[in-house]
């Protein structure tokens, strides 16, 4: 299986991203002043994740992989590379229930909504009284850096 390679997305590629997420994660949209980490593989866009910026602290968002290429493994590469290269403590998600496992595999904590920072449980409060069911995490690394994860 070809070798995946990992960008800092240029903002002018902005609208290859818009395109890839209208196919695979078609509510989301993706800003230029975002963190935007793509995975390729052979040329072609196969994964994404957003950091967006939020006071201090940045929300890991927006993560999306090819639908055809799940369950190959490319979101865990790419959370490994954001391991490597992005995260740090003051980055947060908000896991739907059901990727909990995964986000933990990357060094992600659950951690209770009042332990979020202002901003981002105000957010977090928002989202979830709009029926999503999410759960708040910080990146709390206990691994080493520079090491695969899963």
């Amino acid at each position: 299986m070809p070798e995946l390679k990992f960008e800092h997305l240029d903002p002018i590629k902005l609208p290859l991203l818009k395109r890839f997420y209208k196919q695979h994660y078609p509510s989301t949209k993706p800003k230029s002043d975002e963190l935007l980490i793509v995975a390729y593989r052979e040329l072609s866009m196969v994964a994404v994740v957003r950091f967006r910026s939020i006071a201090e602290y940045r929300l890991l968002t927006g993560m999306a992989v090819d639908e055809t290429k799940r369950g190959e493994g490319i979101g865990s590469q790419l959370l490994n590379y954001c391991f490597d290269e992005i995260l740090a403590n003051k980055d947060f998600c908000f896991s739907y229930a059901h990727l909990q496992n995964f986000y933990e595999q990357a060094s992600f904590k659950k951690i209770d909504v009042e332990k979020l920072p202002n901003e981002l449980r105000t957010l977090f409060v928002r989202y979830s009284q709009n029926g999503k069911n999410l759960i708040p995490m910080q990146f709390l690394p206990s691994k080493i850096k520079n090491k695969q994860l899963f």
